[in-house]
């Protein structure tokens, strides 16, 4: 009976490794998705910088223009998510990466020295542009090219800024298949 309790004491202590370990993994999706959110809000304020000129279009898809840390937002969502960035990259304009570290112990359990003990994760999120290069990107003047994003076709005009692409029109911000896990 001794050793049945002490089976079911420490599956309860296994449970409870497992379940802070899904709770870093998810501040870390959280944190590394916030800062990708950012970015996409800062790479969309650029091609508004440039909707005159569709010939920087591109660039601004490619990310290669000028844009702000977006790490800020993944501590901000760390905290939400009690947890808290041990790492986080920003360097590439389409892609953050985000290591997050429990606040959280394991706590109190049969296994010996895992009280303390407190679960790291990993996530990458990745900006993806939904819009292809117009044909005649290099025109400049009263007419701009009609923009495609994800199959919808934006007919733009110079000096009407109604109805332009949002954001998630511009981009997709979506998490890596296969993020690399620590601990």
């Amino acid at each position: 009976m001794a050793g049945l309790l002490f089976l079911a004491l420490a599956y309860l202590a296994v449970g409870q490794a497992a379940v802070n370990r899904s709770g870093a993994q998810t501040a870390a999706d959280a944190a590394a998705l916030a800062a990708a959110q950012k970015r996409r809000g800062d790479l969309a304020g650029q091609w508004l910088v440039v909707l005159k000129d569709p010939a920087k279009w591109q660039d601004v898809f490619d990310g290669k223009v000028d844009f702000g840390p977006s790490c800020w937002r993944a501590d901000e969502l760390a905290a939400q998510n009690d947890g808290h960035v041990e790492a986080c990259d920003d360097s590439q304009a389409l892609k953050i990466t985000v290591s997050v570290k429990t606040d959280k112990r394991v706590g109190n359990s049969v296994v010996p020295g895992v009280q303390d003990k407190q679960s790291v994760a990993q996530a990458t999120a990745v900006i993806e542009p939904l819009c292809i290069k117009p044909p005649d990107a290099g025109a400049k003047g009263a007419d701009l090219p009609p923009l495609t994003c994800k199959g919808k076709v934006w007919h733009l005009k110079p000096d009407d800024t109604t109805g332009l692409p949002k954001p998630e029109d511009l981009f997709d911000v979506h998490l890596a298949d296969s993020p690399a896990n620590d601990q």
